[in-house]
């Protein structure tokens, strides 16, 4: 049994906040290896319970469930930052060339051991994440995070058509690849697999109508993809899937759209689309730095939250412009200010933290598992500092209460914060 003494912030399964300015948190190992949450509350009021064990002590600190991505890129780790005039242009131009170096296994466990450590370090303890069209992209992101004993979700990508040669599949060979790789790694240890077609334009009929198959045969198996993130990349659907009714319907049609599937972005949905999500089951990815980086638009948190269906806070690196939860944070603040409809809403400080954590994880179908600190959530967290910069550390101590301390952390913050990232299998 560990016992910690911090500030501690975890939250209801329904994402109200529960903050302890001293609080406890006890984590004992199951049988199987995981590190479970044991009790969490009040340190006063749950100290006699461990009385005589040896306690953590971390003054001044506070104790959070570790952040969840909910759509992240792991081959364009080195592509943050490149200039370009908007989507598809930077996807042309960048994107794709670097991508074509996946191929290489060596080159791939190199990055993926990298970006696996990046994520640790900026406190994300699960994610779900692109890999390239080639296999070994996944067997070595996959191989690195269970290295690491992370939680992680990952997929081959599938784009048969519309591809510059070295990243463009073969539509029997990328499906006959993506079901090899389901059952090589699909519930090992902490790890799951996404069917991953990279977008509609870049699959063929034929490629989505079997990879809808592959998520029928696998029910448990992930679904991710990227929709209507683009008013160039809507009109290029259109033009490709005539007979769809929307962009987002073209997943529906080939039965990619059910819970466990992400879907990145979803700026350019209507009212129809947002019901279609939330009778399917399926969840948005918002990427509000990427949005903001390549000028595609803005989320529309307030139609997303009258239609009822999930969203979480994503990084979309490397459109996405920082690892950091607490960039994505921000740009998601500011977004939510803007808003597609113009009708914009001020997101509260524990809301966007709850979108990052928790929320993103129930999103995934993994509410109550991880993203929270909860009794009987696996134990990955993060120690924070809020005192980690001369500014921040100034803010912090004038907090009157836990929304200005959260939202000096989200507005200041970044990797500095994170002063241990803790995850529920690591020995």
């Amino acid at each position: 049994m560990d016992i910690y003494r911090s500030g501690l912030l975890r939250f209801t399964p329904q994402g109200q906040a529960l903050y302890d300015e001293d609080g406890l948190l006890a984590v004992a190992r199951t049988p199987d290896g995981r590190a479970c949450v044991q009790a969490s509350g009040n340190w006063a009021q749950l100290a006699p319970q461990f009385a005589g064990l040896p306690v953590q002590h971390f003054p001044g600190r506070l104790i959070a469930p570790g952040f969840v991505d909910l759509h992240i890129h792991y081959p364009q780790t080195d592509v943050i930052g490149a200039p370009a005039d908007g989507l598809l242009p930077w996807l042309e131009n960048y994107t794709f060339p670097h991508e074509q170096r996946f191929v290489d296994r060596d080159y791939s466990t190199q990055v993926a051991e990298f970006f696996i450590a990046e994520l640790l370090r900026n406190g994300v303890t699960t994610a779900l994440a692109f890999a390239t069209s080639h296999p070994a992209s996944v067997d070595a992101l996959m191989a690195a995070a269970q290295k690491a004993r992370m939680r992680l979700v990952t997929g081959k990508v599938l784009q048969d058509r519309n591809s510059p040669d070295g990243v463009r599949d073969a539509t029997e060979q990328s499906l006959l690849d993506t079901e090899a790789l389901i059952q090589r790694w699909h519930g090992v240890d902490r790890l799951g697999y996404a069917i991953t077609p990279r977008f509609a334009p870049t699959s063929s009929e034929a490629q989505l109508r079997g990879a809808g198959e592959l998520a029928a045969r696998y029910p448990d198996v992930w679904v991710q993809s990227h929709v209507a993130e683009n008013l160039d990349e809507v009109r290029w659907v259109r033009e490709l899937f005539p007979r769809a009714r929307s962009y987002l319907s073209v997943y529906d049609d080939f039965g990619l759209l059910r819970e466990r599937a992400v879907y990145a972005h979803c700026i350019y949905l209507d009212a129809e689309d947002r019901v279609l999500m939330r009778a399917r089951g399926a969840a948005a990815a918002v990427s509000p730095t990427s949005n903001l980086f390549l000028g595609s638009g803005f989320f529309d948190y307030r139609s997303a939250q009258e239609a009822g269906f999930a969203y979480g806070l994503a990084s979309d690196v490397g459109a996405g412009t920082s690892f950091s939860p607490f960039r994505t944070m921000l740009a998601a603040y500011t977004v939510g200010r803007e808003g597609q409809s113009k009708r914009g809403l001020s997101l509260s400080p524990t809301d966007l933290w709850w979108q990052h954590t928790g929320g993103a994880a129930a999103a995934m179908g993994l509410g109550g598992v991880v993203g929270n600190l909860l009794p009987g959530c696996e134990a990955d967290f993060v120690l924070l500092n809020p005192e980690a910069t001369p500014l921040l550390a100034r803010k912090t101590r004038a907090a009157r209460n836990l929304d200005e301390l959260l939202f000096a952390m989200i507005v200041l913050g970044d990797d500095r914060v994170v002063e241990q990232t803790i995850i529920s299998q690591a020995k």
